[in-house]
């Protein structure tokens, strides 16, 4: 069976991102105080639309960042609507997110490397190879 192209819509793998989840939050959460939908907006723009993280997802990774101290949660006083709860991240969540980060990118220089390697069949054989 012959590998297919993927699609354009395959292109992009929500599960590589999947696991990431808590640190998009406190990333989003970096930029200022956040009431829940906001953060759900705000990822899917940052996106532009491509990827966008299930509102039951996120209030779970939201109790869970609270239950952990990486954020802290209130409630707004707006005179208008219903009341919201807002989340803001805490210095235990800055320093999560700063060692998130830092895995993130040693894991992708890693992946980019591996990726990067020559096809050994379409490359030329070094010299004094019996290839």
């Amino acid at each position: 069976m012959q590998p297919t192209e993927p699609a354009a819509g395959d292109a992009f793998s929500a599960d590589l991102l999947r696991g990431h989840t808590d640190t998009i939050v406190l990333a989003t959460l970096r930029r200022g105080d956040r009431y829940g939908f906001e953060i759900y907006k705000a990822i899917r723009d940052a996106t532009g639309g491509a990827h966008e993280i299930k509102e039951a997802t996120l209030y779970a990774t939201y109790r869970r960042l609270t239950q952990d101290g990486l954020v802290e949660a209130y409630w707004g006083d707006e005179s208008q609507g219903g009341r919201r709860k807002y989340y803001r991240i805490t210095d235990a969540g800055r320093a999560v997110f700063r060692r998130n980060v830092t895995a993130w990118v040693a894991t992708r220089d890693v992946i980019d490397a591996l990726l990067d390697q020559t096809d050994p069949r379409t490359s030329p054989s070094p010299k004094g190879s019996d290839r």
